[in-house]
């Protein structure tokens, strides 16, 4: 990672709140969680953002389907993912934002985005005009096309000057919510949503107005790899046209969660909630160790086994923390933080953490034999709780 300066802006895409947090989710949110916590380990401001997307064409058909009101059925939800991430020791964004507590705002930026040309209508229906943008397409045209129309789009629509066009203001169908606005009565579309939250709380309310030396609106976007295309592309597209500099310095994507070798999906049936399993009595700790013990940005498998190892980790770990003294190395914090530092490596830094913890376990010669394979500096006598803090501030682990 780079060097950072005192304040650091990061946006990562919230969830729709139509259904419970599985285990994908919670990947995710610990990555940027490990990512939040290691810039503030390293001094920096942390201004971080997160949408909920409030409104959205998923949440309408599940509150139909269920015969339940959709503010409820939202509502609910956003209770659930709040407690799951609580449970999961995941710390809350500075600012947590439903689309619906920012209507005003997203209608602001699109009256923008009409004033600067970029927009046009069928059927009342408010598009963006991606053409100057798709020279940054991250794939092929035929590729992006596909999965345009998977994710929420609509390519073939009649009367659409680009496929890749994006819908910014739908108008109001019979029986959906609606807000009354200068484009027509209607709702935001996906993309604007990130773009106008993203910019309003982390570079101000008057993000329009201002002309700030910057590379761009935000150091990092995130979410998972089904977001590069196209809802972080979209959204990179609209920040940059409502202010003229790029969207993100960079961008992060998180790989996806599968069981027991298929993929994890809602329409395979085989989703694993983190409700659930924390009903069952499952460790949270041992759940947060297992889902962050792997690179972040690889697809993974999750199995029964892999969080019988996690528990069996996390219990060592415990035990050597609750000893009256244990040994440890002069460097072995900093090697450890070297380590996650890495590319977030939070695989080869919870490896080294496990071999210090199991060496601990052993007899003093051993233990002392064992560490001194580890390069941490001079093994000496310390106090476990300098250590348990800090595994705690880098890891997330309360042990």
């Amino acid at each position: 990672m780079t060097d950072v300066s005192s304040d650091w802006r990061m946006y990562v895409c919230g969830i729709t709140p139509y259904d419970a947090t599985h285990l994908g989710h919670a990947a995710t949110y610990l990555n940027f969680d490990l990512i939040n916590r290691y810039q503030k380990l390293r001094g920096a401001t942390v201004h971080f953002s997160e949408n909920i997307t409030d409104i959205d064409d998923p949440l309408l058909e599940r509150a139909n389907r269920d015969g339940q009101e959709w503010k409820t059925l939202a509502d609910d939800q956003i209770d659930l993912f709040a407690r799951d991430m609580q449970g999961l020791r995941v710390l809350p964004p500075e600012h947590f934002v439903p689309v619906t507590e920012t209507i005003p705002q997203l209608i602001s930026a699109l009256e923008a985005l009409v004033a600067k040309g970029y927009t046009y209508k069928i059927d009342g229906d408010l598009y963006f005009k991606i053409t100057p943008f798709l020279d940054s397409l991250p794939l092929a045209l035929e590729d992006a096309l596909k999965i345009f129309s998977e994710r929420g789009g609509d390519p073939d629509r009649i009367g659409k000057e680009n496929p890749l066009d994006p819908l910014l203001w739908l108008a109001n169908r019979p029986g959906e919510p609606g807000w009354p606005s200068s484009l027509g009565h209607g709702r935001p579309g996906w993309h604007i949503e990130c773009s106008v939250i993203a910019l309003m709380t982390l570079v101000g309310e008057d993000y329009l107005s201002l002309h700030e030396k910057r590379a761009a609106s935000l150091d990092l976007q995130g979410g998972g790899s089904d977001l590069i295309f196209p809802h972080h592309f979209m959204s990179a597209a609209l920040g940059k046209a409502l202010v003229g500099i790029d969207f993100a310095s960079a961008y992060i994507h998180t790989g996806m969660v599968g069981l027991d070798g298929e993929k994890m999906s809602k329409s395979k049936g085989n989703l694993v909630f983190v409700s659930k399993l924390l009903a069952q009595g499952i460790d949270p700790m041992a759940l947060r160790y297992a889902l962050i013990n792997s690179n972040f940005n690889e697809d993974r498998m999750w199995s029964k086994v892999i969080l019988e190892d996690a528990e069996i980790k996390v219990a060592n770990l415990r035990s050597t923390l609750s000893k009256v003294e244990v040994f440890t190395g002069s460097n072995f914090l900093n090697h450890l933080l070297l380590k996650y530092s890495h590319g977030l490596d939070t695989k080869g830094a919870l490896e080294i953490l496990e071999k210090w913890a199991l060496a601990n376990l052993l007899s003093e010669e051993l233990a002392i034999e064992e560490l001194s394979k580890l390069d941490i500096g001079e093994i000496s006598n310390a106090s476990p709780g300098e250590i348990s803090r800090f595994i705690d501030s880098l890891f997330g682990l309360a042990l």
